[in-house]
């Protein structure tokens, strides 16, 4: 009886240490954060209820979007090469044959409108910076033909399948322009030079960051970089929640494909503890069985 004794004291300290201390170190140096909000509603430049006209925003996007953006899936090929448009603009602006599909449709209009403000990096763009960002407001659009270039950019947006191929290419269209991705072979659009000077600092290559950072930590933080990392040249990446799974997942299936492998051993490798724990414990009682 004694060792149960001395086992009911150790589990009543650690339950104090645990449930004294830890939620308290948690929210004074790890505070939690609202959950990843898709709504978008934060931003509200744009009337997105309007129903947009494909056809119209086809002639919008043609005649304001494509001289920087190709859209390979409707024909329009890049007018500059990666280098080229690096240079000019900081970072390789994006094809926009995902757009429709990857970005909420509501991001997607405001960001249209004012990209900055969308985005959140107002700390970054500013009069006292005296930054100017690559893309221009379209303010001056009508909040109609602006959900036109929208209703157009998902008419023509590449579909893709729900398994390993389909989260490369979701993560390549939201994440390949600035992320390096070694393991996978992914090398980042936007050449490294561009990007120090683009973004301050090189981004880091993403190969292990689901191992790092952990799966809840980066569904908050694609969502929006300020809420964990205030100050952060990361923007607002816009994406939808389905879009932003695909994302992760594609991180699991590189950075961590023995996931389940593993947690599946977990549970034979506690079993096998617990096993191990009441034979110790048996030979213990008959080795120590005089004395008791």
């Amino acid at each position: 009886m004694k060792e149960f004794k001395i086992l009911a004291v150790i589990l009543i300290l650690v339950g104090i240490t645990y449930y004294g201390i830890e939620p308290y170190a948690h929210s004074v140096m790890h505070p939690e954060v609202a959950p990843a909000d898709f709504t978008f509603q934060d931003v509200k430049n744009v009337d997105t209820k309007l129903t947009g006209n494909a056809a119209n925003g086809k002639t919008l996007v043609e005649a304001n979007c494509i001289a920087c953006h190709a859209i390979e899936a409707a024909g329009n090929p890049a007018v500059m090469s990666n280098a080229d448009a690096a240079a000019s603009y900081g970072v390789v602006p994006p094809d926009l044959s995902h757009a429709g599909r990857i970005y909420d449709a509501n991001f997607l209009a405001n960001f249209v409108f004012d990209p900055v403000s969308a985005m959140h990096l107002q700390h970054k763009y500013n009069a006292e910076s005296g930054k100017q960002f690559p893309m221009p407001s379209y303010n001056w659009m009508a909040p109609q033909d602006i959900m036109d270039i929208v209703a157009y950019l998902q008419s023509i947006a590449v579909k893709v399948t729900d398994d390993k191929a389909g989260h490369k290419a979701t993560f390549e269209a939201a994440c390949g322009r600035c992320h390096n991705m070694q393991y996978a072979g992914i090398e980042a659009t936007t050449p490294a030079d561009n990007l120090k000077t683009y973004m301050g600092t090189v981004p880091p290559d993403l190969s292990q960051y689901i191992k790092s950072r952990g799966e809840h930590y980066l569904h908050s933080f694609v969502n929006d970089p300020q809420v964990l990392l205030k100050g952060t040249s990361m923007p607002r990446v816009g994406l939808t929640e389905k879009a932003q799974e695909e994302v992760i997942a594609y991180m699991e299936e590189i950075g961590d494909s023995k996931k389940a492998e593993r947690n599946s051993l977990g549970l034979w490798v506690m079993a096998y503890m617990v096993v191990f724990a009441f034979l110790a414990y048996l030979w213990k009682r008959k080795i120590w069985e005089e004395v008791h």
